[in-house]
């Protein structure tokens, strides 16, 4: 028998108008907890709106809600510039959405999004490794897709929907082992979130290359940052200060890598004689910093657009995986090690 919205208030222990008013995106009078117990009713039941409700949602079909990790980091704005241009070509909206990578303020833009009743949600950055997390993601978005909203990730989550996928892992994986080719042992790195998938994907990509090579790299060796350019520069004076021995650092995306140099040009360490620097992403400014940036190139114009495709998909048509191949950039910030 087809669930209705009865079997979800009586399943969730709330009244049909409070289970009507979460499954339509209203948050007026509806505690986060009953929030919760609606969006766990419709996921287990797999409740489908009638019609009226799904007509609701398609009489809004030009919006497109895009939620970013920061706008103001070089990587997000190549991905928007190319979601942007495809939405320009399909006639639609975007409504940009700057969650700061708070993953609280994540589910309450797509709340407000569902209930804005865009025609679709983009999520572009990685996924956060923590179960309580994905499953209120699941919650959300099940909600949403349930009244025939689509979703599309960029980058990994643990969430089921459409994704396109660059290849962290193995770019990190080719940079690492481009920078053992050249003679590098000690090799420092500038890592970012902890939490974030993107985060252990290249790590794990990087340690892989290492790894073929019988290098180690020992945990005094890694320092976090948070993407940004600053963190990247204050991550870079405690690497050096820790490791003074190291001959490489990689830096998990190009902003901290370029935040590295800064620190290396203030304390006299010339790169590439002294210090090779790499980066990932191959943001514009790679090639324009002195010198220029070795790095992993991401084409992330085309995953904006690819994530657009995605997005605008047919209602009901089977989820689809584009994986985005990445290749490695080599510039002026790299050589074979030589003693400082």
């Amino acid at each position: 028998m087809t669930p209705t919205l009865a079997d979800v208030a009586r399943l969730a222990r709330v009244s049909p108008a409070t289970a009507s008013r979460v499954i339509s995106g209203s948050t007026y009078g509806v505690s986060a907890q009953l929030r919760e117990r609606v969006l766990k009713a419709v996921s287990d039941l797999k409740y489908v709106p009638n019609a009226h409700a799904q007509a609701l949602v398609g009489a809004s079909s030009l919006t497109v809600g895009v939620i970013v990790g920061d706008m103001s980091d070089p990587y997000f704005a190549e991905v928007t510039r190319g979601i942007q241009n495809a939405a320009i070509a399909s006639g639609r909206l975007t409504m940009m959405c700057n969650s700061f990578r708070d993953p609280e303020r994540e589910l309450a833009y797509i709340r407000l999004l569902h209930a804005q009743r865009v025609e679709a949600i983009i999520m572009a950055g990685g996924g956060v490794d923590d179960r309580v997390y994905s499953q209120k993601l699941a919650s959300h978005i099940d909600a949403f897709t349930a009244v025939g909203g689509r979703v599309t990730f960029i980058s990994r989550h643990h969430v089921v929907g459409n994704a396109v996928l660059p290849d962290n892992v193995g770019g990190a994986r080719a940079i690492g082992r481009a920078l053992v080719a050249l003679g590098h042992r000690q090799i420092g790195v500038i890592s970012g979130p902890k939490l974030l998938t993107t985060t252990r994907d290249r790590m794990d990509g990087f340690r892989s290359a290492l790894a073929e090579a019988d290098v180690t790299l020992p945990p005094g060796q890694i320092v976090h940052g948070d993407f940004s350019r600053d963190s990247g520069a204050e991550a870079a004076g405690r690497l050096l200060d820790r490791a003074p021995d190291i001959t490489a650092i990689f830096a998990l995306n190009d902003g901290m890598a370029i935040g590295a140099l800064s620190v290396l040009r203030n304390r006299g360490i010339a790169v590439p004689a002294a210090m090779s620097v790499v980066g990932f992403d191959d943001i514009p400014a790679a090639r324009d910093v002195m010198p220029a940036l070795s790095t992993v190139h991401l084409p992330m114009v085309e995953c904006g657009a690819r994530a657009m495709e995605l997005a605008l998909s047919q209602r009901g048509s089977e989820l689809r995986v584009e994986h985005v191949p990445t290749q490695v950039v080599l510039r002026n910030s790299t050589a074979p090690p030589r003693n400082r």
